[in-house]
Parts: C-alpha cells; sequence; structure tokens
C-alpha cells in the first residue's frame, strides 16, 4: 500500500491535473467509481487504478491509503478510486450525419454538457474549435457523465468544418429564422459559440444558415450554451425523426 504524499507515483497523478500535462504525456485521470468503471467499459486502456479500501469497496488496483487518495484525487470529497488512463485519439466519422461544433468554448464544465447532451442524441462527433478547453479536465469529464470516453472529440479549425461537406447552421442570438424553421434533417453541422462573445463574424460568414431560439421571459438574452446545444441537438433529433 502507498502511504505517503511523496510517492513518485502519487506525483505522476497529481501532475496530470493540470492541461499542459495530460497532452503531453496523452494521459488523464478519472475520479469516481461512475467515472473509472465507464473508462473501463469503454474500452479504455488503464496505466494505474489506485484505491483507498478505507473509502471504497473495490476489486483489484494498486492499494493506497485514504490520504494519498485525498492526495492524488480533485473532488473536495473523493469515493476511494482514481483511474489513470490513456487519452483516446478520434477522427470525425466519414460521410457524418449530425455534428456539434464547439467555438471558444473555455468553461470545462460547459464542454462536458455539450459532449453528454451530443451522445445523448446521437450526434457523430464533437469539434472543439478555437478553444483551449481540454476534454479530458476533470470537470469536463464529471460534467459528460463519461460521454467524453466514447464520442469522437477532434479539434478543429473553421476549414476543417467546412471541409466535412455539410451543411454549417450557426446559432447566433437575434437571427430571425427560428431553430424548427431550418432544415436539421439533412446532414448538419450545429455551430455554438462562446456564450460571452458568440459567433465571431468569420464563423457567421462561413455558416449558410442562422438560427435562434426565443427567449420569452424577461431578464436574460440567451440560453447558456451547453443548454443552447442540447435544445438545438434534440430539435433535429425530432425533424429526422419525422422525416424517417
Amino acid at each position: 500500500m502507498i502511504t505517503s504524499v511523496d510517492n513518485p507515483r502519487v506525483k505522476e497523478v497529481v501532475r496530470l491535473r493540470g492541461s499542459r500535462e495530460r497532452r503531453a504525456s496523452g494521459l488523464f485521470i478519472a475520479e469516481g467509481r461512475r467515472e473509472v468503471e465507464r473508462a473501463l467499459g469503454s474500452g479504455l486502456k488503464a496505466q494505474a487504478i489506485y484505491v483507498a479500501p478505507e473509502l471504497i469497496e473495490w476489486t483489484g488496483g494498486e492499494e493506497v491509503s485514504a490520504k494519498v487518495l485525498a492526495k492524488m484525487a480533485y473532488r473536495a470529497e473523493p469515493e476511494g478510486v482514481v483511474g489513470v488512463f490513456v487519452a483516446p485519439t478520434h477522427a470525425v466519422p466519414a460521410s457524418p450525419s449530425l455534428v456539434l461544433v464547439c467555438v471558444g468554448i473555455e468553461k470545462p464544465g460547459n464542454l462536458g454538457a455539450m459532449a453528454r447532451s451530443a451522445v445523448a442524441a446521437g450526434a457523430d462527433a464533437l469539434i472543439v474549435a478555437d478553444g483551449v478547453v481540454d476534454p479530458f479536465n476533470p470537470n469536463a469529464i464529471r460534467a459528460s457523465t463519461g460521454a467524453v470516453f466514447t464520442l469522437p472529440i477532434v479539434a478543429g479549425a473553421l476549414e476543417d468544418v467546412q471541409g466535412l461537406g455539410i451543411e454549417l447552421v450557426a446559432a447566433v442570438v437575434g437571427a430571425t429564422q427560428r431553430a424548427w424553421e431550418a432544415d436539421l434533417a439533412s446532414p448538419t453541422a450545429l455551430v455554438i459559440g462562446a456564450e460571452d462573445e458568440g459567433l465571431d463574424a468569420r464563423w457567421r460568414q462561413a455558416c449558410a444558415t442562422h438560427i435562434s431560439l426565443p427567449v420569452i421571459g424577461e431578464g436574460v438574452d440567451s440560453l447558456n450554451a451547453a443548454n443552447a446545444a442540447a435544445v438545438l441537438l434534440f430539435e433535429a433529433v425530432r425533424q429526422r425523426s419525422v422525416t424517417s
């Protein structure tokens, strides 16, 4: 059992809290029973599993003290298991039907929530454009409920999105065309911008269709980016169920 927080293996795990270290090593941390089980169930390669028997019942893995597990963990009250996994590499599938494009998203929780909605809606991929957010940030993993383990999440630029050969549909505050008035049943890339600034002129010009969601109540001017993505994804699902 590892009992010292100064153990080199503990320090290696702690370093993986940083995005730079995750990208350089190609590794990430999954923390908690649900996340570790889903990472394993997704077929991801586990480099190590650390378990604190004082905190959780778990078969297998390297035993550590509760103090060491707390040092490794990102959460204030860890469940007792932490896994170090090899990050998967993906590409957008050929001839995609539905892709979510997140432009300039900076909050890991938003990206994780978008990934969760994309998987639920049967999207083929999620493209992260013009952003620095890491899909394997612990907050992104938690918000996605493990969706980042299976969904193809790809970093890309505008040119990559245009190269998909499908319709680019931009969510733009104030657009006169409502989401349900646009054709989202055809192969579509739904493009969502950051909450503070939305899509810049370059992205808006590249998208042939602009759509919006009506805001009826007073006091807000738009939805949270993750919420807007979920509504638009399921509007696409609705249209496809009608036309199928």
